[in-house]
């Protein structure tokens, strides 16, 4: 099911995909050496919840999450974890990423590495990090680094082997659809990476380290686990619900690795309801009437409050094929473009809910004929009318 499946997977990409990449543009902004690539949606005024992807994810892997939630009137940024080698790295290139994004505080949401690299970073930069929201993720790294014994060699390593020994790390079927479409979605995001790339988050990964002790509240953490399965094992997962005993539970009954795409409705809800209980206040009201020009969702975007998936740009290149660049001084970002106007939910709904009106009045108006008729004839004849 996984290998040799990640170009069949990104030939065949979803529909909501296709139609996510065509609305919201991808930003690529260098800092120093280090190449951030990221999605960033909707207001600007709302604190944004920054979604870490684990080893094996990209910024994309968290686009039902940007389309649901911005649309709610959230800030969304989803990033790829850059070319770093060791945890120290990783928080210095990260807080140089929100400088340059003139993010103060954020709320993140970690799922695998990505929750144990929001830890790290919440450790360290304690007054940056608001409130977490860690998924199926671990403390410490020694598991990891003890099954990994040929880790000094990872950057030798050639990119097949790399991208191999990353999705034996995925169980394989038998899947429920859901969760088999999502793991087919990653393994096409796996084969997008670069050999740097997925060395390097080997490296993240196996490096021996381990998460101190937090300032952020208990209260202010929310842990979302699924029950069914996951590459990281249960002891490690049980450790982190021990070190955070007052924080919230979340509990998917199934999901896999991957439940922000198998069980996307249930994850948004747990991350609305933690926003919602940490203070973020969405601001629906700015979803609506933003620019067409294509800077929606950058952060030098500042005045125009926010993004709308209806106010999108029109496509010069066909679907996930990465558009064009618009480039700035030290960062682009990627778009996708359609003279067509894509029909919203709102619209599709106004014409549901207006055919569904009219056929019902068209029901209505039969039926009382019918029952006119019906009533004159058996006053007239006294014998009751056979329909």
């Amino acid at each position: 099911m996984k290998g040799g499946r990640g170009a069949a997977a990104a030939a065949a990409a979803p529909g909501d995909y296709v139609y996510f990449k065509s609305v919201v543009p991808l930003h690529k902004i260098s800092i120093g050496p280090k190449l951030w690539r990221y999605y960033d949606f909707g207001p600007k005024t709302v604190p944004p919840l920054v979604c870490i992807p684990g080893i094996a994810g990209t910024a994309d892997v968290y686009y039902k999450q940007i389309m649901s939630l911005s649309m709610k009137g959230y800030r969304v940024i989803s990033i790829d974890v850059p070319q770093v080698w060791n945890h120290h790295e990783w928080i210095h290139s990260f807080e140089k990423f929100l400088d340059s994004m003139n993010i103060h505080h954020v709320h993140i949401y970690g799922t695998s590495l990505g929750g144990f690299l929001a830890q790290i970073f919440a450790q360290h930069r304690p007054r940056r990090v608001k409130s977490l929201v860690l998924s199926n993720t671990f403390l410490e790294t020694h598991k990891f680094a003890a099954a990994t014994p040929w880790s000094p060699v990872v950057n030798w390593t050639p990119s097949f082997l790399l991208k191999r020994y990353l999705l034996t790390g995925i169980r394989d079927g038998p899947h429920e659809p859901f969760i088999a479409d999502s793991v087919d979605f990653v393994v096409s995001q796996v084969e997008t990476l670069s050999r740097d790339d997925l060395s390097s988050r080997l490296m993240l990964n196996v490096n021996v380290a381990s998460v101190g002790s937090l300032m952020v509240p208990d209260s202010l953490i929310t842990i979302m686990d699924t029950n069914d399965y996951s590459a990281v094992p249960q002891q490690l997962k049980d450790q982190v619900n021990e070190r955070y005993p007052g924080a919230r539970r979340a509990v998917l009954k199934t999901g896999g690795d991957f439940p922000f795409l198998s069980r996307p409705d249930e994850v948004n809800l747990y991350l609305q309801l933690h926003l919602r209980r940490v203070g973020v206040e969405p601001r629906p009201d700015l979803v609506q009437g933003f620019a067409r020009n294509g800077s929606a969702g950058s952060s030098k975007d500042q005045k125009d409050g926010g993004n709308n998936f209806d106010n999108h740009p029109g496509d010069n290149g066909g679907p996930g094929s990465g558009g064009h660049d618009h480039e700035t001084q030290n960062s682009g970002s990627e778009s996708h473009d359609s003279d067509e106007s894509i029909p919203t939910s709102t619209m599709l709904a106004n014409t549901v809910l207006g055919t569904v009106s009219s056929t019902l009045q068209a029901s209505l108006c039969v039926l009382l004929i019918h029952h006119y008729y019906e009533s004159a004839l058996y006053i007239s004849s006294r014998q009751p009318f056979d329909v």
